[in-house]
């Protein structure tokens, strides 16, 4: 027997008294994942003007476009920070203080995008110069996915450290499934920081990365042991990448007391759980590797 529209309902909304999972019913929304979506695409026309606009920017009216994209903008995410407020509101703050406390959080958020965008131009400058398949700065911003993942990131980081609950997460998962790269919003990076290919790269939360770094697709900066779960919440669990640090593809780097020195190459598929000290290189021994004929292997 076919189960009807209403006999499908009746047991998908039991499910829902089962085992949760529903944003906030008779009370306040959570963010909404799409209007925090088209926000992050508004902030890279910000960062970028004209790159990530199908139109071209006549430099007439950038200084309109910009004042009505920043007005549009500004609406969008004061909005959603205050449905992150509400859903986790910051100790000693009165809900009727909510709404004000989101604007200032915005308009201050805001204000960071100028030395945000400083420091992407080092990032480009870093992806220009570290990849002889370059063309120009142009394509490395059109084209190159770690720059729009380490925008996001940089973005993120600003209202992870005025403690914007869940946006900021969103913010750099939406990055993540565009280009492969996971950076936690709560890392944090210094100046000219690239990463070639940038698939498979994941930086954990309390990783700490200096200037001039350079890693490559697959590269792991991650926490040792995660099993004491929430009991780590706030502890450095997530290693220190020093200045002028190299690593190669699908290395990993484990633990909140690993330090890797400045000026150090770590090789690829090298699997680090110690500090090293400055200027060392860390290569992975040989692996046995046997070449034959295919006739002597059937043989």
């Amino acid at each position: 027997m076919q189960l009807t529209v209403a006999q499908l309902t009746d047991c998908l909304v039991a499910s829902y008294a089962e085992t949760g999972g529903i944003n906030h019913l008779d009370g306040t929304n959570l963010p909404s994942k799409r209007a925090v979506t088209l926000i992050a695409m508004d902030l890279l026309r910000l960062l970028f003007p004209g790159f990530f606009d199908e139109k071209l920017m006549h430099s007439s009216k950038i200084k309109t476009e910009t004042a009505a994209l920043l007005a549009s903008v500004l609406e969008a995410i004061e909005t959603e920070i205050r449905k992150s407020l509400e859903y986790h509101p910051p100790a000693g703050v009165a809900h009727k203080d909510l709404r004000g406390l989101a604007h200032t959080l915005t308009v201050e958020f805001l204000a960071s995008l100028p030395r945000v965008r400083e420091l992407l131009q080092t990032d480009t400058e870093a992806a220009y110069n570290g990849d002889p398949a370059a063309l120009s700065p142009e394509e490395v911003i059109v084209a190159y996915p770690s720059v729009e993942a380490v925008a996001v990131q940089r973005l993120a980081h600003e209202l992870y450290l005025k403690q914007v609950p869940l946006i900021p997460r969103i913010m750099t998962e939406w990055a993540h499934t565009r280009t492969g790269m996971d950076l936690h919003p709560g890392a944090k990076i210094g100046t000219h920081f690239f990463v070639d290919h940038c698939t498979g790269t994941v930086v954990g939360e309390t990783t700490e990365i200096g200037n001039h770094v350079k890693m490559y697709q697959g590269v792991g900066l991650v926490a040792r042991s995660l099993s004491a779960g929430q009991k780590l919440r706030g502890q450095k669990r997530h290693p220190t990448l020093q200045d002028r640090v190299t690593i190669y593809a699908g290395a990993t780097i484990m633990g909140g007391d690993t330090v890797v020195g400045e000026g150090s190459t770590i090789g690829a598929n090298v699997f680090l759980t110690a500090s090293v000290p400055p200027h060392s290189l860390v290569i992975q021994e040989a692996a046995n590797v046997k070449v034959m004929s295919k006739k002597d292997r059937e043989r």
